[in-house]
């Protein structure tokens, strides 16, 4: 293992040094939620988008027990084609020690973006308090991640799998700032809006930027530093229908009902099964908002960066 905890990539670390701007990309999302070879497309798509408007992408993942911020052509082929566990922040010891590899969730994604500097992530939809938390204590480590890393994650909500608003509740006791990217609802990942209304509205990438200047100005005082959620819905002509997400979702709590599936195995279930009831509209959904986010989380940086 090397002394320092990640490896950067010298187009990163040059970035870094310059004050260029900088976008985190989760490995995850490549991984595990894009089929072969879409995922490898994607991949390369987000990476060319962000390098299109003059910022610098970092994917993030950890490759033979070393964590790396930025990765080389054949580093995103790797986590594209090759089968990977996913590494969330308890993981990453227990992969440097075995030299194995991995896609980073949002919470490693995060840990990891902030070790090196790297103020603003995107990603497709943040993790959070699962349905029937109450019982199963089902809680994604995103929550506690953006709680104790100065990190600002554009994402299009949650999927409404989750539980909404226990997940904003949480985010809320964990002191986490959430901001709508031109909107005053939570967004529901497939959808543009959730029932949850959202206290701060933004309208611009400078307005993303000035909180999080102010965010880096703060004093401190030995407590993390938490980061933001900029909640940035998918466009309206890009969502999925509303009534056919509402039939598919509700045919899919049925599903797992039925077969009797629980704990941590309920998430991946209700999403295999919506990806192929929904004939892959979900999948294209999945697709078209984390271009946006992309997009928008280029923009931030680009602006954070011009200070």
């Amino acid at each position: 293992m090397p002394d320092q905890p990640f490896l950067l990539s010298d187009e990163v670390a040059d970035a870094l040094a310059a004050g260029t701007p900088v976008v985190a990309l989760e490995s995850t999302i490549i991984s595990h939620g894009l089929p072969r070879p879409r995922n490898l497309e994607a991949a390369r798509g987000f990476e060319a988008q962000l390098r299109d408007a003059g910022v610098v992408p970092a994917t993030i993942a950890v490759l033979d027990g070393v964590p790396r911020v930025g990765l080389d052509a054949r580093g995103v082929e790797r986590i594209a084609n090759e089968d990977m566990a996913k590494a969330s922040i308890r993981d990453l010891a227990v992969l440097a020690a075995r030299g194995a590899s991995a896609a980073t969730t949002v919470a490693a994604t995060t840990r990891l973006a902030a070790l090196a500097g790297v103020r603003v992530f995107a990603t497709g939809g943040l993790g959070g308090v699962h349905r029937g938390a109450a019982t199963t204590f089902d809680e994604s480590a995103d929550l506690t991640a953006l709680a104790q890393h100065p990190v600002a994650v554009v994402t299009a909500g949650v999927k409404s799998v989750l539980d909404i608003g226990a997940t904003l509740e949480r985010l809320e006791t964990l002191s986490v700032p959430v901001v709508g990217y031109r909107t005053t609802a939570f967004p529901s990942f497939w959808l543009a809006a959730s029932a949850f209304d959202l206290d701060w509205r933004v309208e611009s990438p400078e307005e993303v930027a000035a909180i999080l200047r102010a965010q880096d100005a703060a004093p401190q005082d030995g407590r993390p530093r938490p980061g933001l959620v900029v909640a940035n819905p998918v466009p309206l002509d890009l969502q999925w229908d509303p009534v056919e997400h509402d039939r598919v979702l509700a045919e899919a709590l049925r599903a797992a009902a039925a077969a009797k599936v629980r704990g941590k195995a309920v998430t991946p279930f209700l999403l295999s099964f919506i990806v192929t009831a929904s004939d892959g509209v979900s999948l294209e959904v999945n697709l078209a908002l984390a271009r946006n986010n992309v997009r928008v989380a280029g923009e931030i940086a680009t602006a954070y960066a011009a200070r």
